[in-house]
């Protein structure tokens, strides 16, 4: 599996705190690739797909489906570029995982693949569902700033909401940054690319 960072518009430091605050809960997160989000759209689903197509395809892995499944972590602007590029990965015979939606507010979020949102609040987490609630999902009590759920996700408490099979809604309190790098790890397999860890090459693909 090969995570996929998608920022919104913000300081790519941000996002840099937000992964190393994963991978303290889950050392074995070591594998990811950044969208550059402080230089192109972050909405932009033709801008990220011609990243993936730049970083994932080559003489290997000649077509998405030789690559290896996808697992798209979203945040803000950032949600609308990574539906857009997932589902049109899948069109191109690429795998996804899942998609991972932090605060997609007004976002659709519909697909063949699992998709689990997070919000910063509980209006959020209800509203959004309205355009696709997804699988199991986390909203932040008491409330947060919109930014600090993805720059702090382990300072931030909360319900991590489980589906039942008749459909009821199971709540447990935990943090975000648990609800994440566990979901993460749930759809890790077997076929990665090489790891890495969060070391210089990944500070320069964050600023690449």
């Amino acid at each position: 599996m090969t995570v996929i960072i998608c920022p919104g518009a913000h300081e790519p430091k941000f996002t840099e705190s937000c992964w190393q605050s994963l991978v303290q809960q889950q050392p074995d997160l070591d594998q990811a690739l950044v969208f550059p989000s402080h230089t192109q759209p972050a909405f932009s689903a033709f801008h990220l797909l011609h990243f993936l197509q730049q970083r994932l395809i080559s003489q290997s892995n000649p077509t998405p489906g030789a690559a290896a499944p996808l697992t798209f972590l979203s945040f803000s602007a950032g949600v609308v570029g990574a539906i857009g590029a997932a589902l049109t990965w899948r069109q191109w015979g690429g795998q996804v995982q899942a998609l991972i939606a932090l605060d997609g507010w007004g976002v659709p979020l519909l697909g063949d693949f699992p998709i689990h949102r997070a919000s910063h609040d509980a209006f959020t987490h209800w509203s959004s569902a309205l355009l696709g609630a997804g699988q199991d999902s986390f909203y932040a009590d008491p409330p947060v700033a919109h930014l600090d759920l993805w720059r702090s996700p382990h300072t931030v408490s909360g319900w991590w909401v489980r589906k039942t099979g008749n459909g009821d809604d199971v709540r447990s309190l935990t943090t975000a940054a648990v609800f994440l790098a566990t979901l993460l790890t749930q759809y890790e397999t077997p076929f990665q690319l090489s790891p890495t860890g969060w070391n210089e090459k990944r500070r320069q693909k964050l600023h690449s």
